[in-house]
């Protein structure tokens, strides 16, 4: 989590740089094949968490995969409005296991509580371009601080639904999305995000979402995000980062982010504690990092205020954009 959230940083800052060149993106189109890309990602995991303190029966749930993720993006045809189109393949390969240690999340389980030996995952998406703005419609990652796929076990999140991303106005990047399900990391079907953690056993209905960054300077940007989770919740997300270079390899940057999220009709949650709480809250964090050539040193501060956990999941496994969100533990329960 904390990866993707400083690489959001850092893309805001080189947006910032580049001032979102005004130059129409679809005029210099060359085709659909001639500027098309195709990349495979090969990941290796070893994930082990120990249950002693847990009254689950399993004293620790420990497994090996093999990930590999292909992508193929066409370019667009030429023309006024351009057409091409995504495809996403996804495989995961059991490397080690036991039914005595499955349940880390990386693969499916069986009947017999034994991981799968391998699963495969993949969709597509078909997408079209006007001047500097880009309408896509089928599966997609996302990475909205308000709706934003999970990358953090063998295989990533994989959402279905349409987004729009415009850059048509200097500095400023605009998005929006309507998402209707989510296939979740460990599983292989649309829906699949849904499971016994949320209350009725209830999955993703439809997420909506806008919002955007605006690069005052270089060095300094902000962003706005509103959503809506049918029967879950409405966010309002806002950020303010500030990045200086002290020299070619070393700088500074400050970071605020916050989130406040109300229940939104049956007020459905995955929150830890209380599944009937109703959600009224604040989540925030400062954080302050230095960066010095390969290396960064972080201080931040975090804070939960209202009602409820700082609720998320449903709406995608890498929606917290907050300080201290990393893989061991989130800190969002309700006034932490």
């Amino acid at each position: 989590m904390r990866v993707m959230k400083w690489s959001m940083i850092a893309l805001a800052v080189s947006a910032g740089t580049s001032q979102f060149a005004m130059a129409s993106a679809q005029d210099d189109a060359k085709g659909f094949v001639e500027d098309s890309t195709f990349s495979i990602n090969t990941r290796a995991l070893y994930f082990s968490r120990d249950k002693r303190n847990n009254d689950s029966g399993q004293s620790r749930s420990e497994e090996t995969g093999l990930g590999f993720n292909g992508l193929y993006q066409s370019g667009f045809t030429q023309g006024t409005i351009g057409v091409g189109v995504d495809a996403i393949g996804l495989l995961g390969l059991k490397l080690d296991s036991g039914k005595g240690r499955a349940g880390t999340g990386l693969f499916p389980t069986g009947s017999d509580g034994r991981s799968q030996d391998d699963y495969s995952k993949g969709g597509a998406a078909v997408k079209f371009r006007l001047s500097n703005t880009v309408l896509k419609i089928g599966d997609q990652y996302t990475t909205a601080p308000v709706f934003a796929s999970d990358d953090s076990r063998l295989l990533p999140e994989l959402p279905q639904g349409v987004s729009i991303t415009s850059n048509e106005i200097k500095d400023l990047k605009l998005e929006a999305g309507h998402f209707t399900s989510i296939v979740a990391q460990s599983q292989t079907y649309k829906d699949s995000i849904s499971d016994s953690s949320n209350v009725g056993n209830v999955g993703l209905k439809e997420a909506n979402f806008v919002g955007g960054v605006y690069s005052w300077t270089p060095e300094f940007t902000t962003s706005l995000y509103y959503s809506k989770v049918e029967d879950y919740w409405k966010k309002l997300y806002a950020n303010v980062n500030w990045t200086h270079a002290l020299s070619a390899d070393q700088s500074l940057a400050v970071d605020f982010n916050i989130y406040s999220t109300k229940s939104d009709g049956a007020g459905l949650q995955r929150a830890e504690k209380d599944n009937t709480t109703k959600l009224d809250n604040r989540a925030y964090s400062l954080q302050g990092a230095y960066t010095y050539q390969a290396h960064t040193f972080t201080l931040a501060y975090q804070k939960v205020s209202g009602d409820g956990d700082y609720g998320y999941g449903i709406d995608g496994g890498g929606t917290i954009f907050l300080a201290n969100s990393i893989a061991r533990s989130d800190f969002n329960a309700e006034d932490e």
